[in-house]
């Protein structure tokens, strides 16, 4: 396994029942791309267990942020929703990943499609103000079952925006489309449904995707996955793969 530093829980945040986030302090030499994710982990009867987690913080801040589900009788997450500030977890010190803007073709649009924790690489995206240089627009979709499922909803509508370095650049290209499955909600509907109906793209005033204009980056469920790939792939746009520059990429680290 790759080299790993000990590192100290700075903060925890509940979302809820099911959604936890925390920040952890960043070792000095730590260097990545937004949108690339590490091994998270602590030591279980003396052995590390480590798990893939994307960094939701931008590259250049201070401390490492990362967007978790709770599973109750997960070997590791079981253990890491009751983490306290002080508490140590271990990182590791090689960051990867295959959702970085560099694997894409240019483009003017970029859409981020995310379901649930998915969205964490999307949080560091978003914040990287060299996202809006190659892009004219910067489209973040939130699948999520619940409305109390919207983590960092208020964050993406109210905090970016002041930001006073890349406010102006949210204000002006970033569209955030969160829309619920089980709730009633100013969007309603699966990822994969509301592209193939158009609805996605009637809604946020742009046309139907092209592969002149358009890039996508998915990251979610095996299911989203899957699915969304064969909407993509039926408009015959293309994966990266290998580093090859494509059409869109996703997330392979967390298919199950």
């Amino acid at each position: 396994m790759a080299a790993v530093s000990k590192q100290s829980v700075t903060s925890v945040h509940h979302w809820n029942e099911t959604l936890f986030s925390f920040t952890t302090t960043r070792d000095k030499s730590l260097r990545f791309e937004n949108g690339h994710f590490v091994m998270v982990g602590m030591e279980v009867d003396g052995r590390p267990l480590m798990r893939a987690y994307s960094i939701a913080s931008a590259n250049y801040e201070e401390e490492l942020e990362f967007f978790s589900i709770k599973v109750q009788d997960g070997p590791l997450t079981s253990r890491l929703q009751n983490i306290r500030p002080g508490d140590e977890l271990m990182i590791s010190s090689k960051p990867t990943g295959t959702l970085v803007a560099d694997h894409l073709l240019p483009g003017r649009h970029l859409y981020l499609l995310a379901t649930g924790t998915g969205l964490a690489p999307f949080m560091s995206i978003i914040r990287d103000p060299d996202i809006y240089e190659r892009f004219e627009k910067v489209i973040l979709v939130h699948g999520v079952r619940r409305i109390i499922d919207l983590a960092y909803r208020d964050m993406i509508t109210n905090e970016l925006p002041q930001n006073e370095f890349f406010g102006e650049q949210v204000k002006n290209q970033l569209i955030y489309y969160p829309t619920v499955t089980r709730e009633e909600f100013v969007h309603k509907g699966r990822i994969t449904e509301l592209m193939l109906n158009g609805k996605l793209f009637s809604d946020i005033g742009l046309p139907q995707p092209n592969h002149a204009d358009d890039r996508f980056m998915l990251c979610g469920s095996t299911a989203m996955l899957k699915d969304t790939c064969k909407v993509l792939d039926g408009w015959e746009f293309k994966e990266s793969r290998h580093g090859i520059k494509e059409h869109y990429v996703i997330e392979r680290a967390f298919v199950d």
